[in-house]
């Protein structure tokens, strides 16, 4: 009867080896967004074209939606959530903030 409770503890041991060296590579693989310098907020926008971000305006709103087209002045959102059939032109001189997801988890 020892035996048994011996190989479960070991395999247990074993089982929590292996979680942690996945947890560990699965941060080490972990995105990050790298911030060049000298941007500016229509060039990050630009970087974003195609991909979904959330606009954090200088009123507080917030506009969630995926980058179309960015302009000189402006920045054309399509697919906004929880407004499934509207765009948004917004004038890049009112945004605060571009949040971005970099990371699954």
């Amino acid at each position: 009867m020892k035996h048994y409770r011996i190989w479960i503890l070991l395999g247990l041991l074993f089982a929590a080896g292996s979680l942690t060296s996945f947890t560990t590579q699965a941060l080490a693989e972990e995105g990050k967004y790298e911030l060049k310098a000298n941007a500016t907020l229509r060039e990050v926008l630009a970087e974003r074209t195609g991909k979904r971000a959330t606009l954090r305006m200088q009123s507080g709103e917030d506009i969630e939606g995926t980058v179309v087209l960015v302009g000189n002045g402006l920045v054309h959102i399509s697919k906004l959530a929880g407004k499934d059939f509207y765009d948004a032109v917004v004038n890049i001189d009112r945004i605060s903030a571009v949040i971005i997801k970099v990371r699954d988890r």
